[in-house]
């Protein structure tokens, strides 16, 4: 089967990969995009796992102030070179990152660094919440266990969905940013500031 140029473009254009990769992929998927996105995906998550022990010293602190200025962000990305900082498509990766901040309002980067005091909260006000409704003792571990995953899922950045691209989670991104640019990268940390918050 022949891929035609257009349906290499239109697959670049939605995930930003090099065309010959495109190409490749799309031979692959028989020209299905949707199959041939995914087939992207999957080999940047490779890519990105091979590259994840690599040192990650340079990078970029930016920052995204809201319209209208009530809500602003400042958030530090790390990658291997000075070189890729530099780049329009790391650059813009960044803002990507700290306007998502600002729409989501994360409580920490990843699940791991939720504030524990936090979590105890939670939990009291699920078991509350479950023996309320009524449940055994056993239902209502599990539904606590179910809401408290949801709510790490909701405040940790890297688990949230990408505002842009729900289809992903913030980590997916990164991952395929990775891929696209052949480096590794971390998001350090972020602040993000409310007014009157």
């Amino acid at each position: 089967m022949s891929i035609s140029a257009a349906q290499v473009k239109e697959l670049r254009d939605r995930t930003g990969a090099g065309m010959m990769d495109c190409k490749k992929v799309l031979t692959e998927a028989g020209g299905d995009i949707d199959k041939a996105i995914e087939l992207l995906r999957t080999k940047g998550m490779a890519k990105a796992a091979k590259k994840a022990d690599r040192e990650t010293a340079q990078g970029l602190v930016s920052s995204y102030i809201h319209p209208g200025g009530g809500v602003g962000v400042l958030v530090e990305v790390s990658c291997e070179t000075d070189f890729v900082a530099r780049t329009d498509e790391f650059q813009a990766f960044v803002r990507d990152i700290a306007m998502h901040v600002a729409a989501s309002n994360p409580l920490a980067l990843s699940a791991d660094e939720l504030d524990q005091s936090t979590m105890e909260a939670e939990r009291e006000i699920y078991i509350k919440q479950a023996m309320e409704e009524g449940k055994s003792q056993e239902i209502a571990e599990k539904m606590v266990e179910g809401r408290l995953k949801k709510f790490r899922k909701e405040n940790a950045l890297l688990e949230q969905p990408f505002v842009k691209d729900p289809d992903m989670t913030i980590d997916e991104f990164v991952q395929s940013k990775i891929a696209s640019l052949g480096e590794n990268m971390r998001i350090k940390r972020f602040a993000r500031f409310a007014v009157g918050g």
